[in-house]
């Protein structure tokens, strides 16, 4: 009934397989069930009990793993923090979810400690101090603690975990269907259900023996649970990827015989610019994309240097995360390749609907808003649990597709505007709104543009007040400055006017189809 279960279990059942390779670091299924043991206990130790957040704004490594197991067998609630975010950013999400502890390395720390020191209002909440800032592998300043003596600090007793499936687990920032952040709230039976629907997939998509490919950032759901859960489900082994580099990482999955990959279309795209793909890759027998369209072009690159069949999944954030797969479906013309404009079947335990804008199913093959049902399903939004599945159990999730004869899903566009960068979601209005900021500008439009290395990228056209002059370049270093640099526009496109709809709004669709 707690995800950590998992790690004890695989501890238990494979003590010596090893679970971690993180460069020189190598850890065991029974070691990294030690290690959270201790941050389980640190984390008591430091006087936090049963529903408390910690904030985890670590790389991929294994202090993110222990941190997030341990959160969870204390009976804590997880809050991973992509660590490129900007400081505002931080404050935000420390400000909503009232974290405690929040650990931090070297990419992060500067907007942790920013965020802290900048916004002492929204982070102390009726009377509560700041969070505690626990740097990882760095000094820590005063008022501060280093990692080593946060876990030396650790309680006597162990911690009592939940005993109820329900008890949240983590809370995973994303988009609701109006583009704006969200943050989501994934219970013990959320996240087990998930890992249980995607185990049940024939053949298994990951198995003990099998060796991972950790390169999907951990603080989003489809490392989180797709990657870090499963392979503790599975007592499989990660191999840790701190920071992406191409040629090293294709080394690295030749080195360590790398069975499985989970990726997203921009990794995929630039290990086609590499050489002898097809040896660095011999060992790999399932390759994933998923979190945003795979280009076509894509697919069929890979497959003709490698042999590799790219499968593809639909998933999201509320849904821990996997829907659809083509591993779950395949095209009965060529049962050996996905079919083709197809995110696959649903898996075990999920159920699909299309439905019209009545709530009515509509015919195979007809467009409308896709709707999902399952017990891997989020419990609402934070904090109040808002916009959570209705009493039928059904969660409407905003993206527009259909259904095929063979009950296999394709997708058509997004109710929203959200912009989908290397894996990660762009609100359009976060940053419509930060470029408004700009005396000089009137109005500001921005929309997805296509982007071989990204999958997509971000374009804001900005039209000037009249009689004043906004350059391009101001634009990029406000942008620059206070946001993540997968947000920031790669294009700015000074226009004098915005097209409109016959009702006055800005017509967006009209400036995605001259990008195409």
């Amino acid at each position: 009934m707690n995800v950590a279960d998992l790690v004890r279990r695989s501890a238990e059942t494979a003590p010596d397989r090893l679970a971690l390779i993180a460069g020189d670091r190598r850890l065991t299924w029974a070691e990294l069930d030690r290690a959270v043991d201790t941050v389980a206990a640190a984390l008591s130790g430091a006087g936090l009990v049963t529903g408390f957040r910690v904030a985890i704004a670590l790389t991929n490594s294994v202090e993110f793993v222990t941190a997030y197991f341990g959160a969870l067998r204390a009976g804590l609630v997880a809050v991973p923090i992509n660590p490129a975010s900007r400081a505002e950013e931080v404050a935000g999400f420390l400000a909503v979810t009232r974290a405690r502890v929040v650990l931090t390395d070297g990419a992060s720390v500067a907007a942790v400690r920013q965020a802290i020191r900048g916004h002492d209002g929204p982070l102390g909440h009726d009377g509560e101090a700041a969070p505690l800032v626990v740097p990882v592998g760095i000094a820590a300043l005063a008022g501060e603690r280093t990692y080593d003596e946060f876990l030396a600090a650790a309680a006597s007793s162990p911690a009592v975990p939940p005993a109820d499936p329900e008890t949240l687990a983590a809370l995973v920032f994303t988009s609701g269907s109006g583009g704006t952040p969200r943050t989501v709230m994934l219970t013990h039976r959320a996240l087990l259900a998930g890992l249980d629907q995607m185990a049940a997939i024939e053949p298994p998509p990951m198995g003990t023996g099998d060796v991972v490919l950790g390169v999907l950032p951990f603080c989003h759901i489809y490392g989180l649970n797709g990657v870090v859960g499963l392979a503790a489900r599975t007592a499989g082994t990660i191999v840790v990827v701190s920071r992406f580099d191409p040629e090293h990482t294709l080394d690295l999955v030749a080195a360590e015989k790398v069975t499985n990959i989970p990726a997203v279309p921009p990794i995929l795209a630039s290990w086609l610019r590499c050489d002898d793909l097809a040896r660095r890759l011999a060992s790999v027998r399932v390759l994933v994309s998923g979190a945003a369209p795979l280009p076509a072009g894509i697919r069929r690159g890979i497959q003709a240097a490698t042999g590799l069949v790219v499968h593809e999944g639909y998933g999201l954030t509320e849904a821990a995360p996997v829907v659809t797969s083509t591993l779950c479906s395949a095209d009965p013309s060529d049962p050996d390749q996905p079919k083709p404009g197809s995110v696959g079947a649903p898996l075990p335990g999920v159920q699909v609907r299309v439905v019209d804008e009545t709530g009515a199913d509509v015919e195979v093959g007809e467009p409308g808003e896709v709707l999902v049902r399952g017990p891997n399903l989020f419990s609402g939004y934070w904090p109040d649990a808002t916009d959570a599945p209705g009493e039928d159990g059904w969660f409407a999730t905003g993206d527009l597709g259909y259904l095929d004869e063979d009950g296999d899903l394709a997708l058509v566009d997004r109710q929203g505007e959200v912009i989908v960068v290397s894996g990660f979601s762009v609100y359009p209005r976060e940053v419509e709104e930060l470029i408004a900021e700009l005396e000089q500008v009137a109005e500001v439009a921005v929309v997805a543009v296509p982007d071989e290395r990204t999958g997509a990228a971000v374009k804001a056209y900005v039209v000037p007040r009249p009689g004043q002059e906004v350059t391009a370049e101001a634009v990029l270093s406000l942008c620059r400055d206070r946001l993540a640099r997968f947000k920031q526009p790669s294009v700015v496109q000074i226009v004098p006017e915005l097209p409109r709809s016959v009702t006055g709004r800005v017509a967006k669709s009209r400036l995605r189809i001259a990008e195409r």
